[in-house]
Formats: structure tokens, sequence, C-alpha cells
């Protein structure tokens, strides 16, 4: 008996050790590349058929006949292998790439942990009108741009099957560009043609095929600013080093590689690398500090998830703070700046919620985050509400009583509750909001949101744009019995009268 015994507890204690390893090795091989993820972030079957096999790639760890180059374009090919992207060879030995596989297959859900409790949902949206449009009566919504310019009323519509539409405030189209690649965001110089910012690839890439061009009335590329952009989402102009020139930060997204660029003066040969990893998400340029420099501000996506300030010390020098960060399968999707405390710090509003990799399962830490800034740059959650799948939020004083809304949408395929494709919160105070959503938000998927005075009546509006990979996603709408499948849905603010 008490050999019995005493087997039990070596055995215990041998398989207590190994787990214990396995967490070990975890931590000083995940967080080489990004920060730790704890395993309940996501399910045994996810772990094991999807996400370690391909961090055992990138860690030199090939399975039996398992190729990371199959059904590679020959140019992805060659810009992985130049990358060092999966190494040839492995980080670390098989025993040790086994025992951090058996810690996180062991210690991760059976399946994946369910949302938080959240106000509920009320069904109805009293003060909005909603509107469902058609551009140019394209069979298959795929929305990628959407942007106002509030000096001439005219809504901006990008198109991923490389379209771009003007869309005036009675919803009518004015005009419509083809362009070389689905468009990705635009800006609207004082005094000058609206810049445009091509993606090149909306498909995961490596590929630099992206453009920056001025949108001319007639043609979209009587001038080219860049033509070799590595998966463009996003750009912001300031002059950056005070010489009286426009300067250009660029959001070169990439996919297994990427960077987040400044360019003096515009000129491509004048590049400044800040940060030379993929996922540059979102860029913006505020004064941080008030020191009277332009600072530049980014969202990271990828497997580095997180926040960078690069604060501007003058002369083209800047210095970088990180100041949120994220473990790799929270899927950031987007964020802004509002002073929502009104202490005249600027506080973060960021949604997470983008599923387009090797994780594509419900996450109940997806949704809206509030990060409430103490003065000093440091930001500490104040607020959060889940939600599957969410592209992006903004904050507003919809109804213009004083305090500030949000609007949020999210690109996820739950045909049971599709409403939930759309949310507005009604700010009652102290971080509690009432929160509603309209039926009409069934009829998409909706990746981008543009809030604007669209009808100019004094109030702010909402448009949503929708995008669907195939036929097959629109034909599973269809079955639901939703049979009328706009681009946009406008949603018509009614506060003002």
């Amino acid at each position: 008996m008490t050999s019995k015994i005493t087997g039990l507890l070596i055995a215990l204690f041998w398989a207590t050790n190994a787990f214990s390893q396995g967490k070990q090795l975890a931590l000083t091989h995940c967080q080489s590349c990004h920060l730790y993820p704890e395993p309940a972030l996501l399910d045994k079957k996810t772990w094991a058929n999807s996400v370690l096999p391909n961090m055992g790639l990138r860690l030199g760890i090939k399975d039996a006949g398992k190729n990371p180059y199959a059904d590679l374009d020959p140019k992805e090919e060659a810009l992985l292998r130049q990358a060092g992207t999966y190494p040839e060879t492995p980080q670390l030995s098989q025993e040790a790439w086994k025992q951090i596989v058996d810690f996180y297959v062991q210690t991760a859900p059976e399946s994946p942990l369910p949302q938080p409790k959240h106000a509920p949902i009320l069904p109805t949206l009293a003060q909005f009108e909603a509107l469902e449009v058609k551009v140019h009566d394209k069979p298959i919504p795929q929305t990628s741009l959407l942007k106002f310019n509030p000096k001439n009323g005219i809504l901006y519509v990008g198109d991923a099957q490389n379209e771009l539409y003007e869309v005036d405030s009675l919803l009518q189209l004015r005009m419509a560009w083809n362009v070389d690649s689905p468009p990705s965001a635009i800006s609207f110089p004082t005094n000058a043609p609206p810049r445009l910012l091509t993606i090149g690839s909306f498909r995961p890439s490596d590929q630099a095929l992206g453009k920056l061009i001025v949108l001319d009335t007639a043609v979209a590329n009587a001038t080219l600013y860049f033509d070799a952009i590595q998966r463009g989402v996003d750009f912001a102009t300031a002059d950056l080093n005070q010489d009286g020139q426009e300067d250009v930060v660029i959001c070169h997204f990439g996919n297994n590689t990427g960077k987040l660029a400044w360019y003096e003066s515009m000129l491509p040969e004048k590049e400044h690398i800040l940060l030379a990893l993929p996922g540059a998400r979102r860029v913006e340029i505020r004064d941080m500090n008030n020191d009277k420099k332009p600072d530049i501000v980014v969202l990271m996506a990828q497997a580095r998830e997180s926040i960078h300030i690069f604060y501007n010390l003058g002369k083209g020098q800047f210095r970088e703070k990180l100041v949120l960060q994220f473990p790799p399968v929270y899927g950031v999707s987007y964020f802004e700046f509002v002073d929502f405390n009104k202490d005249g710090a600027l506080d973060i509003l960021l949604t997470n919620g983008d599923n387009w990799d090797y994780s594509a399962i419900s996450k109940n830490y997806h949704g809206i985050r509030l990060f409430l800034n103490d003065g000093k740059d440091n930001f500490k959650e104040a607020w959060f509400y889940p939600l599957y799948g969410t592209s992006k939020a903004v904050a507003r004083d919809f109804d213009n009583d004083g305090d500030l809304d949000i609007a949020a949408i999210s690109f996820y395929d739950d045909l049971d509750r599709p409403e939930q494709g759309f949310l507005y919160f009604s700010n009652k105070g102290n971080f509690q909001f009432d929160v509603s959503s309209t039926q009409a938000a069934a009829a998409g998927k909706w990746l981008t949101l543009e809030a604007a005075d669209i009808d100019r009546d004094g109030d702010t509006d909402l448009v949503l744009g929708s995008y669907f990979h195939n036929v097959g996603e629109l034909t599973k709408l269809m079955f639901k019995g939703i049979l009328s499948i706009p681009q946009l849905l406008v949603l018509k603010n009614q506060h003002i009268k």
C-alpha cells in the first residue's frame, strides 16, 4: 500500500513539475514575440489545432509534412523567407515544445468562456431613423471606407471591388472612380483635393502594392505621392519636424512584416521608421504633453497588440512610450481619443474584436473599452462592455445632453442575434448606459462606421458600411428571411427636427 502511495506521489510530482516547466517555457518563448497569452483565452481545440501549430512554425517546429509556404504566391514566399518568419532551425527542442503544447491544451477550457454579465439590450432605437442605401447597385456589399467631408457635405464610400463613390446629403450618388485597389483611408486638406490611400491587397499580404494619391475631380491618379505601401490602412499629416513642410505618417499594416513610418515633406525617399512591425492599424497626431509639438499615437494590431505614443522631441526626433498592451488574440480594431470624464486629459475609447486570424471563435473579452488618462498619459480601464467581433466604436453627444454617448458596430457572423451588429449606448452618468439596437442592423455585416451630420440638421448621424466576403455569407442572411441587403445603413438622428 505504501509503495502505491509513494508511486502516486512521484507521478504527481513529475506531472506538476512538467506542468510548471511548460508554463515557464511558454513565458520565455511566447513573450519573445508578444504579450504572454493565458491558456483560458482560447479553448483546447483552438489551441491544439490552429494557434499552437502556427506558433510552432514560427519557432522552427514543423509537423511531419507541414510546409508553411504551401499555397503561397511565390512573391509572398520570397518575402517571408527574406524576413525569416519561419526559421529553418528549431528555436527549442521537441521536448520543450511538447511541454508548451501540453501546458496549453491541458489548462485551457473545453469550450470558449461565456461573456460576463452586461446591461440588457433594448430592441428599439427610438432616436434614430434607419434608412437602407444601395450605392451603384452592387450585388455583394464590400464597403472598405466611410468618411464624411464636413466642408462640402459629401460622404466618401470605398468599395473593396476597387471603386470609390461620392454620396451627397440626400444619399444620392454624385460621382464614382475606379482605383487601383480597395480604398482604405482619405483626408481633406485645406484648399486642396482629397488624398486617398489604397490598400493594395485586401487579403493578407506582405507585398507593397498600396498607393497614396490625390483624388482629382476627373481622375483618381493625377498626382502620386507613394506607390509602394505595404497594405496601407491609415495615414495622418502634420509638420512633424516644424520646418514649414507638411510630413506624413503611414500605417503599413502588412501581414507578417510591416512598419509605422513618417516621411519628411511627404517624400518616399525621406523615410523614418518608428516601428518595424506589422499591424499598424490607426494613427493620430496630437499634442499629448502640451509642449506645442505634434506627437504620434498609433494602435498596433497583429501579434504585438498595443498603443504607443511617440513624443516629439523636436528636429525629427521622437521618444516612444508603450501605454497599453494586450494579448495577441485580443484582436484590437480601433481607437479614438475622447475626454470622457471632462478633466482635460485625453482618454482612449478602444475596440477589440478582429477575428480573422487563427482563432475564429467567440471570445468573451471582445468588446468596447474605455481607458481613463491620469493626466500623465497613464491609462487605466474604467469601463468594458462585451460584444463579439467589435470592429469600431465612436463617442459623440448624440442626444445633445452634454455627455458622451457611444455607438459601436460588430463584424460578427451570429445569425441568431444579427441585430447585435450595432449597439447604441445612451450615457446615464457614472459609466452607466442604456443599451439599444435596431432590427435593421440584421441586414448586414458591419465593418465600417462614420459619425457625422450627414443631413446637416445640427445633430450627429451614423452610417454603417457592410462587408461580405462572398456570396455564401450573403446567402446565410437570405435563408434567415433577410432579402434586402444594402451597402449602407444610415441612422438619421431625430433629436433635432
